[in-house]
């Protein structure tokens, strides 16, 4: 049974660290808090309202970053 335990602990870990606080995305997208606030309310970046924080899915910032690279000239 040892072994189903780290399972299901593996996949809460999996869990938790697929959304991400606004804190988090600024600091993985080397940002401010307000830019990142000002991309989920004018909807370019998805987010889930939970009360009053939002939490964003880190498979969306890297498609986000991915989406508006800019190759320098």
């Amino acid at each position: 049974m040892r072994g189903v335990s780290n399972l299901a602990q593996q996949k809460q870990k999996e869990i938790k660290s697929d959304f991400l606080t606004v804190s988090e995305v600024a600091h993985l997208m080397r940002v401010s808090n307000m830019t990142v606030y000002r991309l989920i309310r004018s909807g370019a970046l998805p987010a889930v309202q939970i009360g009053n924080r939002y939490r964003v899915r880190e498979s969306d910032v890297h498609k986000y970053l991915d989406e508006h690279y800019v190759k320098a000239v």
